[in-house]
């Protein structure tokens, strides 16, 4: 038994290591496809944004996803802190005892720590992405304390801390709408509050391109996501000293990788046929989407099936981003709003497609639940962030770059 616990640790924690790496991920892809006048802002942003993560889901986060009691029983948890959390603790006294449901201890609590604040970081580096280029870094940082630790904790209480979605059947394997859809509703509600880039739509209304400043640079950020992604599906199994378990797990390890390729090839077919090019943006959000889609239910399909979710989702991300864009004008550099939120909720709803044990009724009234309340929540806290201390960034501020105004420091002050 010694073993396999140290075997679940050890793997709990490696897995966490992988997902943590996504930060570099989201921070490549950002600084790759935001002007180059941006990018020491963006690196900035996503190193403050993992920290305060990591401070707040020590502070309260924690304990309100996992709380040993309920508020309101099912839908707002207890309030506590982590602050104390070591060895010398005895399991119940963090919240919700770790493990797994015949409660027998597979792994320390302070991996199971580790394992789930990453995913906290994710959340938050969506919104990083969709506001680029405009946001003012104190007021994000200040938005970031709030859905780290209380907003996104609330909502995943709901899935994975026993709340009214888990006890309804609600189906998220590793978070297609815990996580992604969370992170993507919050960043939709500070898109409408913050309002587009100077110089992103001309005066009929129409789009303007601005070019990222380095394409190598954001695919890099991709292949570190995809990466990464093993880690955030495949450590959500949780165990893997079981020969049940890691079987599981390779199959997860499989669906991923096939997903994402299905997302790619979907999306650079799509726009072949549309433009007759192909988009490297749109295959890079491809993949993203194929591994948004699959997260939800990686570890039931079959490859081949996984292949057709992650396409399913390289085709929606195609042309949700550009309804965005030219429809509904909303400015989202990086496409996150699509990628984690629409493709998002295909991941959920597209659950039961493969798993005979979930229904589409939970799983709509997760999409609604997770969704409306991160949305709400969001738009009220950044709405009195923003009576207090601006959010927008000057126009002039914007004309000479967040490196400049915000940072001091030029990523490339040799190219004026």
């Amino acid at each position: 038994m010694e073993i396999a616990f140290a075997l679940d640790t050890f793997y709990a924690v490696m897995a966490g290591a992988l997902v943590m790496f996504m930060a570099a991920g989201f921070t490549m892809l950002e600084a790759g496809l935001v002007q180059k006048k941006d990018v020491s802002e963006i690196v900035t942003k996503n190193i403050g944004l993992y920290s305060i993560a990591c401070i707040m889901y020590l502070v309260c986060g924690f304990v309100l996803m996992y709380p040993a009691g309920a508020l309101i029983d099912g839908y707002l948890p207890s309030i506590g802190t982590s602050l104390g959390l070591s060895t010398s603790l005895p399991n119940e006294e963090i919240g919700m005892p770790y493990g797994m449901d015949d409660g027998v201890t597979y792994y320390s609590q302070q991996a199971d720590f580790f394992f789930q604040v990453v995913f906290v970081a994710t959340a938050m580096s969506i919104v990083s992405g969709a506001v680029a280029g405009r946001m003012k870094l104190v007021p994000f940082f200040l938005f970031a304390i709030v859905l780290t630790g209380f907003i996104y904790p609330i909502q995943g209480y709901w899935n994975w801390g026993g709340g009214f979605l888990s006890s309804m059947g609600y189906s998220d394997y590793a978070g297609s709408g815990t996580v992604h859809l969370c992170g993507a509703a919050a960043a939709l509600a500070v898109v409408l509050v913050l309002g587009p880039r100077k110089g992103k739509y001309a005066a009929d209304g129409t789009s303007l391109p601005m070019p990222g400043s380095n394409i190598p640079m954001a695919a890099l950020g991709v292949w570190i996501l995809w990466l990464g992604w093993f880690g955030f599906n495949g450590g959500s199994e949780l165990i893997v000293s079981t020969e049940t378990s890691a079987i599981a797990v390779s199959q997860v390890f499989l669906n991923t990788n096939m997903a994402a390729s299905g997302g790619v090839v979907a999306a650079i077919l799509i726009s072949l046929f549309k433009t007759g090019k192909m988009d490297v943006t749109m295959a890079m959000n491809g993949a993203i989407a194929g591994l948004v889609a699959i997260t939800a239910g990686p570890s039931v399909p079959s490859a081949g099936a996984a292949v057709l979710i992650g396409a399913l989702g390289g085709a929606l991300v195609y042309f949700s981003i550009l309804f965005f864009d030219r429809t509904l004008k909303l400015d989202d550099p990086v496409g996150a709003i699509s990628a984690h939120g629409i493709v998002g909720i295909l991941g959920v709803l597209v659950v039961p497609a493969t798993d005979p044990e979930a229904s589409l009724l939970p799983q709509l009234v997760g999409v609604v639940s997770i969704a409306g309340f991160t949305f709400i929540a969001s738009y009220i806290a950044i709405s009195v962030i923003n009576s207090v201390l601006p959010i927008r960034a000057s126009d002039e501020e914007q004309y000479v770059g967040l490196d400049v105004s915000e940072i001091g420091v030029e990523a490339y002050p040799e190219f004026k």
